[in-house]
């Protein structure tokens, strides 16, 4: 073989080999993208002590009066309840450090590239709808519950590392009102809400880009005005999470069956629909009483949960 024969030659077999390795390379480089995001969201999970706060900013309607801030706090465990490879369940549990008193808060579900999500439609109502693929590419939808599990509002974006920062940001989707507010307020209906989760040093922080709405029976909306709303999760050592992990441990079965019983309306069309009030105390009450029962070493049945979802819950209206 002649030297310019054999370059060639070894030329063409570079080149295809070079194809052949790019061809390959997407499959892991998109696996360490995903878990990569994984450990974004896990790094989420730890003690805490909490600090929230919202502030109107941008007055919409005229004659409308800023509204005043708000200030609180607490100290928070976020728990790990599912962690799959393309899922993960994240459940907040207050604990007032001076009584030891336990509550369980609001949770979080991750899911990469989920096939539909449900989104506030009406007053206490869900509809389950599908995610545009172009939003939806290599991109994370988390879905936000409330004490009771019931549904609130979930949001489908990228987590970003520019500058070796992660941050996840979703796109603007509607929520009902707030538990700070709606025993307060009645001149608005709904929020339309962007959300940024960012991974710090020493915790996290969710920041809240929010437009409140009154949307009327027309189907016309005003908007009233702008918040932003900032939560800062700062890790501790100095509080005792005790009691959030004994009272866990003696109700996690208990609260994986309403989330399944949820899951039959919010896992497919059209979704869900809630009987209660706004508050949604017809439901968290009797539910929370089931959860001490199982605290306090007592049986609670499956249909006593049933009897619940019964009375309170039904599917969506079709769209």
């Amino acid at each position: 073989m002649t030297r310019r024969l054999y370059t060639a030659s070894l030329l063409a077999i570079t080149l295809v080999a070079s194809r052949a390795v790019l061809a390959l390379s997407p499959v892991p480089a998109a696996e360490a993208s995903i878990e990569r995001d994984r450990a974004s969201i896990l790094a989420m999970k730890g003690e805490y002590i909490v600090d929230f706060a919202f502030d109107e900013t941008v007055l919409l309607k005229p004659g409308y009066e800023r509204a005043a801030a708000m200030r609180s706090g607490g100290n928070e465990t976020v728990i790990v309840v599912e962690d799959s490879p393309r899922k993960l369940v994240l459940q907040h549990i207050l604990v007032d450090a001076k009584s030891g008193h336990v509550t369980k808060h609001w949770r979080q579900d991750w899911v990469y590239e989920a096939p539909q999500r449900f989104e506030f439609s009406a007053d206490q109502t869900w509809h389950v709808r599908k995610i545009p693929a172009e939003l939806n590419r290599g991109a994370w939808t988390q879905c936000v519950y409330e004490v009771s599990d019931a549904p609130r509002y979930c949001g489908t974006g990228h987590w970003d590392y520019r500058n070796g920062i992660a941050t996840w940001t979703s796109d603007a989707s509607w929520r009902p009102l707030p538990r700070r507010e709606y025993t307060k307020r009645s001149d608005y209906n709904a929020v339309s809400a962007v959300n940024r989760h960012t991974i710090t040093p020493n915790g996290w922080t969710h920041e809240q880009f929010n437009t409140k709405v009154l949307r009327k029976p027309d189907g016309s909306q005003e908007e009233l005005a702008r918040e932003f709303g900032f939560n800062d999760y700062q890790k501790t050592g100095e509080v005792d999470f005790k009691p959030a992990y004994t009272y866990w441990k003696a109700t996690e079965g208990f609260w994986s069956k309403v989330r399944t019983r949820w899951d039959r309306y919010l896992e497919r069309a059209p979704g869900v629909r809630l009987k209660t009030k706004i508050d949604g105390m017809a439901m968290i009450v009797p539910l929370f009483e089931q959860a001490g029962k199982l605290e306090d070493g007592k049986s609670v049945a499956d249909g006593e949960i049933d009897a619940v979802f019964a009375k309170w819950v039904t599917a969506a209206p079709a769209e």
